[in-house]
């Protein structure tokens, strides 16, 4: 609710539903699992539940989403999942579809982590710090996922290979998420606003699966105006 860009940015509408509930009924519609809000702000926990989803409070005081995420993962006291996945609650644009594979993707290669990139159409991208890009051992398909060698926010050469658009969607398995919030946050990290490189600075692997399509984030209110007009012509 605080982002100083977009201000109470996960309550904003599109066709009469917010942001954040959007974001649930994605991950619902995957049919993976059980799906909760983690969330320090009443007013969000209400408006999820008043829409039909499930929702928990944490604290303030998280470094990141995943940390948000363990907490939650605590007070529900969850016993018998051996993935959890971390859905980003301003991506209403989503592909459930691309979930599903990174879900999948996971399991077929018994991955600690993983996460989405997708294939960059838009030259600007690699020179604009507000899209995080990564690096891969070998050329995402949909056949196969490979190892990060890096996250990157500054200008990156395309000429570089396996480059690709990070999609902020993260898979864990619960053992790899236990030991990730008992790290100290890095300086790479905390530089670059970039929680997966605390798990890179810390020798843990992230296998990337490739996305098929590019969802917009709503970090402005161009960004909002823009995805609202493209969701509600669809509808």
């Amino acid at each position: 609710m605080s982002a100083t860009r977009l201000p109470g940015k996960p309550l904003l509408k599109i066709n009469n539903l917010s942001i954040i509930s959007h974001v649930v009924n994605k991950a619902k519609n995957t049919e993976l699992g059980r799906v909760v809000v983690c969330t320090e702000d009443q007013s969000i926990l209400d408006d999820v539940i008043k829409n039909g989803g499930e929702a928990i409070l944490t604290g303030n005081h998280h470094k990141s989403g995943t940390d948000r995420i363990f907490e939650g993962y605590q007070k529900l006291d969850i016993k018998d999942v051996d993935y959890i996945l971390n859905v980003q609650g301003d991506e209403p644009s989503i592909d459930e579809n691309d979930i599903i594979n990174l879900n999948n993707m996971m399991i077929k290669t018994n991955s600690d982590i993983g996460t989405l990139g997708t294939e960059i159409k838009d030259n600007k991208m690699f020179t604009n710090e507000n899209i995080v890009k990564v690096v891969t051992e070998e050329k995402l398909s949909s056949k196969n996922s490979s190892l990060a060698i890096s996250f990157k926010r500054n200008h990156i050469f395309k000429e570089e290979d396996n480059i690709y658009h990070h999609i902020g969607v993260y898979a864990y398995n619960v053992k790899t998420l236990k030991k990730f919030v008992n790290l100290n946050q890095t300086q790479s990290e905390i530089e670059n606003r970039l929680e997966q490189l605390r798990a890179l600075d810390n020798n843990l692997k992230i296998n990337v699966t490739l996305a098929k399509s590019s969802p917009i984030g709503v970090d402005t209110k161009e960004d909002y105006l823009a995805l609202k007009k493209n969701m509600e012509y669809k509808s």
